[in-house]
């Protein structure tokens, strides 16, 4: 493999434009160019149909004829104030992509403001009056999603990528691409994809800028909604390029595939381009390439596409963990703290946990993240954990003041909404949100229809999202950006599991608890294009989001144990998603899971509370604190049936699933 993925033997040299004639510029040195040295600050660049475009470590051939020319300006920012190396990311994607400008985002609320109201009067998002500063985007239908049958990883080997299951089956654990298909893909794709557009450069830290365990990502794109969402979601702007320095970083090309080249007008009034949507991970290169999507899960990628697939490879190499996982601190009524990381699927309670207002008088909850964490080993055996995201990008529908009053209070101001839907007094609606309708007020539907209660359709897309800065939480930790992170104590796995799974259980050991992490099961969700509710294979809840086969993964988890002067911690599972058999809730959950947490942070303390099953250690009769919830069927809610298990344990055996360890 070259030294870049994307880099290829063939290029088209550079034109400058002047009032009298074309002519050849010097061969094109890597790094050294800069667009404002070119005259009226400009830079042409010309594309050759048929010639292999890249980044980086491209060599010109050629000096064609031509008058159809491109101009390109630096719209905001200087490249020459830029890293050499990003700056020679930026010039090259540049004369791939043919952007109508360029913008180097500064971070700065003032640009913030002008990107929120470019976008207005491009009609992308609508203001919420009903709030502060907060908007509302309606996406293409078709793109409302990740999507996961169109995101791959790139590597020399389909067995670096995916386990290869006996007989041919198809896995069920991503998807593998070839360097050549995916040069293929890319060459079809990116050549002028950015047409009468703004190349934005986004330099991001994933973490508190300067930590650790932080990483640096650049991305370039052509959505504005993706400039403001990512300044929400990532530390962006100067202050990460003056980290950055000459060091490495992870490089993000994406575009929406729909250049504006006065051809007609584009179908939708959301550009994206679903019949061409490809997302490509190339992790021994650490660069990520997304095209045809603005949904956040697609085209925000500094989210799952870094902080998982790209940043699993990472820690692989490095000796750490970046998992799917919330991370909160609970403290006891006698002030004893701890910090705990779970993995659950998207749209399976995540953010509701790490934001949780406990049941129980005098515990506390503290979040630090709700989605991903990085974890590793400090000098004294402790794990700890940042939260490597900047605010939430959660779930909309079924959060209100009862099930998440902290998420509610963190979305009133500087909040972008997508595919919820409006009222006519500025605000925002969707199912769940238990806030009856003013009298006169009326609704608007995502797909921008009427819509009253009791309509068959849903207001909201069950996908719809809210993204705001994770400092207005109001119960954030206060060490939720150390630079150090936070010591874990206990690492919890659930998933939504209508039968058979019990409440909570204890992995016997490290290694049983990795067994439980990869047994995982999960009905699936709206978080991805999957329909309906069935139960899928969701080990560790990174399914669509390993980096690398997953039996390397495994092996990687497991290697913990070995680890000199290791202090493990302890692993739990949980399941509040369990029904009887008329199709009701046995546990009432959100605040009430807070009852679950206490007899964890009870089992660290040592306390003899639990007994042995099969399965894992379950707690003892009357260990939980039940008091003041009423009638809890916990025989039903513990039980353990034994011809669902022998299904449960059939399901692992199967040729498919034992196969995923490659």
């Amino acid at each position: 493999m070259p030294a870049s993925f994307l880099s290829a033997s063939r290029q088209p040299r550079l034109w400058l434009a002047s009032s009298r004639s074309l002519f050849p510029r010097l061969p094109y040195l890597p790094g050294s160019a800069r667009f404002r040295g070119y005259p009226a600050g400009a830079m042409a660049a010309l594309y050759r149909p048929g010639l292999r475009h890249s980044w980086h470590g491209l060599r010109p051939l050629g000096w064609p004829l031509c008058r159809s020319i491109q101009t390109l300006r630096v719209l905001s920012g200087d490249l020459g104030q830029l890293p050499a190396s990003v700056q020679d990311f930026v010039e090259r994607s540049a004369r791939l992509c043919q952007p109508e400008g360029i913008h180097i985002c500064d971070g700065t609320e003032a640009e913030n403001t002008a990107t929120l109201t470019l976008l207005e009067q491009h009609g992308l998002i609508r203001k919420l009056p009903k709030y502060n500063n907060c908007w509302l985007a309606r996406t293409d239908p078709k793109d409302v999603a990740r999507v996961e049958s169109k995101t791959v990883i790139v590597t020399p080997s389909q067995r670096d990528t995916v386990p290869l299951p006996a007989g041919g089956a198809r896995g069920q654990l991503g998807n593998w691409m070839s360097p050549a298909d995916f040069q293929r893909a890319v060459d079809e794709r990116f050549p002028g994809c950015m047409q009468g557009r703004t190349m934005y450069v986004l330099p991001f830290s994933m973490g508190p800028v300067g930590s650790p365990l932080s990483r640096i990502g650049v991305q370039l794109t052509d959505s504005a909604y993706v400039v403001a969402s990512m300044r929400i979601m990532t530390r962006l702007g100067t202050p990460v390029l003056q980290a950055l320095g000459d060091g490495d970083f992870v490089k993000c090309l994406h575009s929406v595939g729909q250049p504006l080249t006065g051809q007609g007008e584009p179908v939708s009034q959301w550009p994206c381009n679903p019949e061409k949507t490809l997302i490509g991970h190339v992790p021994d290169q650490r660069e990520i390439v997304s095209f045809g999507s603005g949904y956040g899960g697609n085209s925000l990628l500094g989210k799952k596409c870094f902080a998982l697939r790209i940043a699993s490879r990472l820690a692989r190499d490095e000796g750490w963990l970046a998992e799917h996982m919330l991370i909160l601190g609970i403290t006891n009524p006698a002030g004893k703290k701890r910090y705990v990381a779970a993995a659950f699927p998207s749209a399976c309670g995540k953010t509701n946990l790490a934001m949780m207002r406990p049941a129980l008088p005098g515990w506390k909850v503290e979040c630090v993240g709700d989605d991903i964490a990085w974890m590793r080993f400090d000098s004294e055996g402790r794990l700890r954990a940042i939260n490597p995201e900047n605010g939430f990008f959660g779930v909309a529908p079924g959060t209100s003041a009862t099930t998440n009053p902290n998420a509610m209070a963190t979305i009133q101001s500087n909040t972008l909404f997508t595919n919820v839907a409006e009222t006519s007094d500025g605000g925002v609606y969707w199912e769940g949100i238990d806030q009856p309708l003013s009298h006169g007020v009326t609704v608007t539907s995502w797909l921008g229809k009427p819509w009253k209660p009791g309509d068959k359709e849903p207001c909201a897309h069950p996908n719809s999202r809210f993204c705001a800065p994770a400092r207005q939480c109001p119960i954030m930790d206060p060490a939720w950006e150390a630079p150090e992170g936070v010591p874990i104590d206990a690492i919890i796995f659930g998933g939504r599991r209508p039968k058979g799974v019990p409440l909570v259980y204890e992995a016997f050991n490290w290694r049983h608890g990795v067994f439980v992490g990869s047994a995982m099961r999960s009905e699936s969700t709206a978080a991805a294009e999957h329909k309906g509710k069935i139960i899928m294979h969701d080990p560790f809840a990174m399914r669509p989001f390993f980096g690398y086969n997953f039996g390397h993964y495994l092996e990687h988890w497991l290697s913990m144990e070995g680890r000199k002067g290791a202090q493990l911690p302890r692993i739990f599972h949980v399941n509040w998603f369990r029904r009887d058999e008329a199709g009701r809730f046995l546990w009432p959950g959100f605040g009430e899971n807070a009852r679950v947490l206490d007899w964890i942070c009870r089992r660290l303390e040592g306390e003899d509370s639990a007994r042995e099953t099969p399965i894992g250690l379950v707690p003892k009769e009357e260990a939980l604190d039940l008091s003041g919830l009423g009638a809890i069927d916990t025989t039903q809610l513990f039980s353990l049936p034994k011809d669902f298990w022998e299904q449960e344990t059939g399901s692992h055996s199967h040729p498919d699933w034992m196969n995923y360890s490659g």
